[in-house]
């Protein structure tokens, strides 16, 4: 619904209803990294707005109180939540309390299906308006959920174009806003300050090793990581370099890695390490399609529980499980997922990579699309005028 009232004098719209609480919960790295746009652009419209809920460093610093910290909330996989379900209860009675207490305008739920959806059910039981940022996978996998939305979510809005028909099919209110990727994406380095940074030789391939956000990826994904790119340094001359997701920090991400191991580690800088790199293997997540932003060739892996990998067999119904190829509709870059994701694969996938250089050029050329498909940058400014929008609505 159109907004009534005026503009400030930097053309920010200010609506005439103005909003006092806004619940937001963000569950994981991703999720706070677009999460905190969001505080951004809200705050900016509505500077004493409350704002508080589930998210990590970069929403507080954007004027967010986080009640529960991310850190705390990243589960993988069925048999981790499983392992994990007193606590889930007891962050969500604590949410539904705040419900109570502190009641918002609107709750904005960030990706984190698995938590948010459920949560999603107590806070329409309160009335309270519902927006969720990020859509569930529901074209991967469970498209039955999204049926189960109709009615509870009261706005959509997704950030690939292709996943409108799937809620419009169903009369869910849904909007493509762009991708929150587009805004924060960027470099501080050139390569050859990177390197210089990073004591790399700048004639030397660089392989970049992203494990991923969480720590259970941590655990099953980078001592192959590590094995694969050891081979590589000592049989390619290929100076290997680890990229640490800011939620976990170097300090633990060294736990898992071998003092004998000698890779420089990355933090803060992950872009930096993404743009120099001559190629890279890659969890799969949102990581993927920030290394193709780029136009970095890569492997995908992927690797969770037995348990976890078996019921998603049943379930997921897509031909690739990397965003990047996902996105470009087709299988650019190889994906290595649970067994299949041995470093006798991967040396070899990277070996391809560095060697063959018209495959290289190839998958550097394709990988193009992904920034014509993500759509330019604004995503944050228009999923907080739809926040205002259906606060004023309510």
């Amino acid at each position: 619904m159109p907004h009534k009232g005026g503009c400030c004098e930097d053309g920010v719209f200010l609506p005439s209803f103005m909003l006092k609480r806004v619940l937001i919960i963000a569950g994981e790295a991703s999720g706070d990294l677009h999460g905190a746009g969001v505080v951004r652009e809200l705050k900016k419209r509505i500077p004493d707005l409350d704002i508080f809920g589930i998210g990590g460093d970069r929403m507080r610093r954007e004027g967010m109180e986080t009640v529960i910290h991310i850190s705390s909330m990243s589960f993988m996989g069925f048999a981790e939540v499983v392992r994990n379900l007193p606590f889930i209860r007891k962050v969500e009675r604590m949410l539904e309390s705040l419900l109570s207490t502190r009641p918002p305008d609107v709750v904005v739920l960030i990706d984190y299906p698995g938590f948010n959806l459920r949560f999603a059910r107590r806070v329409k039981r309160k009335g309270i308006a519902i927006l969720y940022y990020i859509s569930p996978q529901v074209w991967a996998w469970h498209r039955s959920r999204v049926k189960k939305m109709k009615g509870i979510i009261d706005r959509m809005l997704v950030v690939f174009p292709f996943e409108v028909p799937f809620y419009e099919k169903e009369g869910i209110p849904v909007q493509f806003v762009g991708h929150p990727l587009v805004e924060s994406i960027g470099l501080t380095l050139s390569r050859p300050k990177f390197c210089t940074r990073h004591n790399l030789r700048e004639s030397k391939k660089i392989l970049a090793l992203l494990p991923g956000s969480r720590l259970q990826e941590i655990e099953r994904i980078l001592p192959t990581m590590i094995k694969a790119a050891r081979e590589l340094q000592h049989k390619d001359d290929v100076q290997p370099v680890v990229g640490v997701s800011s939620n976990l920090g170097s300090e633990v991400m060294r736990r898992y890695i071998p003092e004998d191991c000698g890779f420089p580690l990355v933090e803060n800088g992950t872009y930096d390490l993404m743009a120099s790199a001559d190629a890279a293997i890659v969890t799969s997540g949102t990581a993927t399609l920030e290394t193709g932003w780029f136009g970095t060739p890569m492997a995908v892996v992927y690797k969770t529980s037995p348990l976890t990998f078996l019921i998603g067999r049943m379930l997921v119904d897509v031909p690739h499980i990397g965003l990047v190829n996902i996105v470009a509709g087709k299988g650019i870059v190889p994906e290595f997922i649970q067994g299949d994701m041995t470093s006798e694969n991967l040396v070899a996938a990277i070996r391809k990579i560095l060697a063959d250089v018209e495959y290289g050029a190839v998958m550097r050329k394709e990988l193009a699309i992904i920034k014509q498909k993500l759509e330019g940058p604004g995503a944050s400014s228009r999923v907080a005028e739809q926040v205002i929008a259906l606060g004023e609505a309510a």
